[in-house]
């Protein structure tokens, strides 16, 4: 079963990583550096902040454990444990994955530390934000783009990609929860 699995991933890897197209191969490069985001990250923490003015604190700090521990879990726990190489690491399949300016990650790929941190952030933002906001339900498909960037540039299988993403939503989804237990309980009735 698990060797059908592994087989079948490679074949859906193969499948979209032969997707490319010239005129998007620096725009995927990009999409996958996470310092080009810093803006992004700068106006969501400016939504926070404006909704919950000093107690903007306690979702930030959630946020930030949020994405910590899904990338923790990601890249300390299971990369070293499942040990998988990447598909752009693999000695199996040299020449046949196609990869961007060279870059092929670090030597393990399993879980996505990428899809992790991108999904618990999407997860988090959305639940913080759902009643606020109709279109905050977007923040997955940024989190879907991220994440399928890095299969593009041949440094991660889908199964990946859906298992960090996997992570990524219940690390933010557990995180808000903790944040919004502190927030009702210990915050909420200090005057602002």
């Amino acid at each position: 079963m698990l060797d059908w699995l592994i087989k079948l991933d490679q074949e859906i890897f193969f499948f979209l990583n032969g997707l490319h197209r010239d005129w998007l191969d620096q725009v995927m490069f990009w999409i996958s550096d996470k310092y080009v985001w810093f803006p992004f990250y700068a106006v969501l923490a400016g939504f926070i902040i404006k909704k919950y003015k000093w107690h903007s604190i306690i979702w930030l700090i959630g946020l930030g454990l949020a994405i910590a521990a899904a990338d923790q879990i990601c890249s300390g726990f299971m990369k070293p444990y499942f040990a998988r190489p990447r598909p752009s690491r693999d000695p199996q399949f040299e020449g046949l994955v196609y990869i961007i300016n060279g870059y092929t990650g670090g030597h393990y790929g399993f879980a996505s530390s990428h899809s992790g941190n991108a999904f618990s952030l999407a997860a988090f933002v959305y639940f913080l934000f759902r009643n606020e906001y109709k279109w905050i339900w977007t923040i997955f498909v940024w989190a879907l783009v991220v994440a399928y960037s890095r299969i593009y540039l041949g440094v991660h299988y889908p199964g990946d990609i859906l298992v960090g993403g996997l992570i990524g939503l219940i690390a933010g989804y557990l995180f808000y929860l903790l944040a919004a237990y502190v927030y009702n309980n210990k915050f909420k009735s200090v005057q602002t």
